[in-house]
């Protein structure tokens, strides 16, 4: 989205001696679900829950002309998961890892694969999935809502009883973000606070802002503080007014046909966009992210959602290692080693956007992680955490 150097005056581009890589545990990739999550995930049509130590080991045996992606996909999808082959080629590597296979194209007929690793994508996929089949259903409810006529004032107490229900669900689901925000999403929460702090958001919309970022998270499927992240590195952290003449607000939306600030209204008079709150931006975001199709690429890393924002054509790209096609000179945290004569990785993309957001935090966030209320709150407290890892 944008081609142009960061706007951002904190970022020091002549650092070129060498950063540690972010630590990548191989017990990440095999992290199964916690217990609110798989739980949430086993709700049938009668509301029971199965017991926590209902989920069966998950394996297969490979066919004749499978490959390790089609094996993850056509699993994921037996169990009500349809996801993208960029997601597929991820996953399918997570497998690999979990079995230590050390080539992911070579598996051979009859091999017995362990998929344990893939139930933390299924259960927050599931979860979301249900979250949004649930918002739909009390919208609807609510909305349906027959006029009032003298014939039919006999069923007048049912009619309310059912929006009532609906509204009830409704304020349940946002007490439950707000609950859920508050110990749940370390990096977001801090990155809101320091915002109001510069000034860049408003001491009592901070509430406001929180839920619509979940909310976003909740329908692109991507981990709040990742969020918070990418505009730590595009905007200071939520500065609505953060430019470079060309790219503009809060995720940097850019000139041009086709490019960020079109695809938010704003083509004919980007600049337009640093007259609009962080509030009112978020809803411009949304409309990016749709156009952007970033709900497709299934459970979202900070890689692919960064990667969104400066340029959606380098998602195809999925090798952790290889260099993306990212034009332009960019901030040196985003290069290997951040030295700008070096390649744009997405692991690189990973280390300089976490490294970033603990130097701008004053303290290495990345470390933390939810507590164990806020994975009972949340399905999705768990997902920043397996994220930051990726």
């Amino acid at each position: 989205m944008r081609l142009d150097p960061s706007s951002n005056p904190q970022v020091n581009t002549t650092d070129a001696s060498g950063m540690p890589k972010l630590p990548r545990s191989q017990l990440a990739y095999a992290r199964t679900a916690p217990a609110f999550t798989r739980a949430l995930a086993s709700i049938n049509q009668s509301g029971a829950l199965a017991p926590e130590g209902s989920v069966p080991a998950w394996s297969t045996s490979v066919r004749s002309g499978q490959t390790l992606t089609g094996i993850v996909r056509e699993q994921m999808a037996s169990r009500g998961v349809n996801i993208s082959n960029n997601e597929a080629m991820r996953l399918a590597q997570t497998v690999a890892r979990s079995n230590n296979i050390v080539n992911a194209n070579m598996i051979h007929p009859g091999q017995k694969l362990n998929l344990d690793s893939l139930n933390l994508s299924l259960q927050q996929a599931q979860a979301v999935q249900q979250a949004i089949a649930a918002n739909k259903a009390a919208a609807a409810a609510a909305l349906v809502a027959p006029a009032v006529t003298p014939a039919a004032n006999v069923n007048s107490l049912n009619t309310n009883t059912a929006m009532g229900n609906a509204a009830l669900a409704g304020t349940a689901q946002v007490q439950l973000l707000t609950r859920s925000d508050r110990s749940g999403h370390v990096v977001l929460e801090k990155t809101i606070d320091r915002a109001i702090e510069k000034g860049f958001i408003p001491a009592q919309d901070k509430q406001a802002v929180m839920n619509k970022i979940v909310q976003l998270s909740h329908e692109h499927r991507f981990a709040p503080d990742d969020f918070a992240r990418l505009t730590l590195m595009e905007s200071d952290g939520m500065n609505p007014k953060a430019t470079n003449n060309r790219c503009h607000g809060i995720i940097q939306f850019c000139d041009g046909p086709d490019r960020g600030a079109a695809s938010a209204g704003f083509g004919a008079n980007p600049k337009a966009i640093l007259g609009h709150s962080v509030l009112q931006q978020l809803d411009m975001v949304g409309k990016y992210f749709d156009d952007t199709g970033l709900k497709n690429f299934g459970p979202v890393g900070l890689d692919d959602l960064y990667l969104t924002v400066l340029t959606p054509a380098a998602r195809n790209e999925t090798r952790p290692n290889a260099a993306l096609n990212i034009p332009g000179q960019q901030a040196a945290y985003l290069h290997v080693n951040r030295d700008v004569r070096a390649p744009i990785t997405r692991n690189s993309i990973l280390a300089g956007l976490h490294h970033n957001a603990n130097e701008r935090l004053g303290k290495d966030v990345a470390q933390q992680r939810p507590s164990m209320q806020a994975v009972r709150l949340s399905a999705y407290a768990a997902q920043a955490a397996v994220s930051e890892v990726r």
